[in-house]
């Protein structure tokens, strides 16, 4: 993999060093800083002429800052002609914008997919958009990439699985997310369904399935607040389940999320919090196990260059 050249910005340091080292390669030397204003300076320094590379960058909090050193990044490359420019994104910010609810709404996901492609970007790797759609709203390929499999080797490693496990959607929109997942593990699934009876009144949760004496793995993409994840979690205890983990692709961990993740944990409410590694984890907490995603990204970046199926990846 001698053409291939692997390049961070700030955001996921940790998460491009494993990727880069699950392929043998070290990462390009390429310096990310910033002017005294705080515009943000990128210079590159070795050759990446006709090169194949990579830049792995996680548009996590603060979104705007790490998209703009994207950006900038790819801009360089493409005046320093490298070969082909992919965008390695763990975590694609505004990804939940991907329509209009109301009638003057941007659709800012759209927006964001057409600077990476001006940029010079060529193709892009995400995992786990919020919206699958999202990807139609690029004019260039797009590998989607699943965590599932990360996530469902953790708890088949646990022995979880059959009848004795119940995969949990905190919502109607992730029942899909949850009937894949319970798949692999032979599990049946129950869904939360949400309901406010009249304003500022709060959330009655409704429980469509049998949670009794069983292990609950809820599912989700992504855990913003944890107000919902977490009543989701009381609202499943109450209802016998034997323990209750919580699993998550991107653990965006904003406000209050981390004290009320760690309240349910040390109430004995939640087992486990399983998350992966597409956002540095700001701060550890008892009861959270980080899972990496970068052996994944590194296969998916190997194939890519070598022009092999990703697809083959998740059958």
């Amino acid at each position: 993999m001698k053409q291939v050249k692997i390049i961070t910005g700030t955001s996921n340091v940790d998460l491009a060093k494993a990727v880069a080292g699950n392929l043998g390669i070290p990462l390009a030397d390429v310096t990310v800083g910033r002017f005294s204003d705080g515009e943000i300076q990128v210079v590159i320094n070795e050759s990446v002429r006709d090169c194949d590379v990579f830049v792995i960058q996680s548009l996590s909090r603060p979104a705007n800052d790490h998209i703009m050193e994207m950006l900038i990044i790819a801009d360089a490359l493409k005046r320093a002609s490298a070969g082909r420019i992919t965008a390695v994104v763990p975590y694609f910010a505004y990804g939940r914008q991907d329509r209009k609810v109301n009638p003057r709404d941007p659709i800012s996901a759209k927006l964001l997919a057409d600077i990476m492609t001006a940029a010079g970007i060529n193709h892009v790797v995400v995992i786990d958009l919020h919206a699958k759609q999202v990807e139609g709203f690029f004019d260039i390929p797009v590998d989607h990439l699943e965590a599932r499999p990360v996530l469902l080797d953790y708890f088949l490693s646990k022995g979880m699985g059959g009848e004795d496990t119940v995969v949990v959607s905190p919502d109607i929109g992730g029942v899909a997310r949850a009937r894949n997942f319970a798949k692999v593990l032979g599990s049946p699934i129950a869904i939360i369904d949400k309901r406010r009876p009249k304003p500022n009144v709060s959330e009655v949760m409704n429980i469509i399935g049998e949670v009794e004496g069983k292990k609950a793995i809820i599912v989700d993409d992504i855990i913003d607040t944890a107000g919902t994840i977490v009543n989701a979690s009381r609202a499943i205890k109450e209802k016998g389940a034997a323990e209750v983990y919580i699993a998550c692709t991107h653990p965006v961990f904003s406000g209050p999320a981390i004290e009320r993740l760690s309240g349910v944990v040390n109430e004995g409410i939640v087992k486990e919090v399983v998350i992966t590694d597409t956002i540095p984890l700001r701060e550890e907490f008892d009861g959270v196990k980080v899972l990496s995603v970068s052996v994944m990204l590194a296969e998916a970046i190997r194939r890519i260059h070598y022009g092999e199926s990703i697809s083959k990846m998740f059958t």
